[in-house]
């Protein structure tokens, strides 16, 4: 598999293939999405604006833990759950969902 050089330039150091832009391109998506979503979580445990800061960092960090949307959700619900917050795991992926929604249409200039 290629690698990304830290320029954003393609393995060889060249322009980025086509592949590489559109991985790059999910990764700050997801990115967005995950961040959004944990703001949206820090609002419904009633964080102040430094923890919702902090907090939204973690959620993005936690994405990095296994492939998939699995440890974000796993995070998520059980932070609500922890805060004493009444939520649902179906609760937690339309959450995901509507911000990855927002996410997509924010990075593409759409929103």
């Amino acid at each position: 598999m290629k690698s990304f050089s830290s320029k954003g330039h393609g393995a060889d150091g060249g322009e980025p293939t086509g592949l590489e832009h559109d991985a790059e391109v999910l990764f700050r998506i997801q990115a967005r999405r995950n961040r959004l979503v944990g703001e949206w979580a820090a609002a419904r445990m009633g964080l102040s604006e430094a923890e919702t800061e902090a907090y939204a960092k973690a959620v993005v960090q936690a994405d990095f833990e296994e492939a998939g949307d699995e440890d974000v959700i796993r995070k998520l619900l059980g932070d609500i759950t922890a805060a004493g917050i009444d939520t649902t795991e179906g609760e937690v992926r339309a959450a995901l969902e509507a911000k990855q929604v927002e996410a997509r249409r924010a990075f593409l200039g759409t929103a």
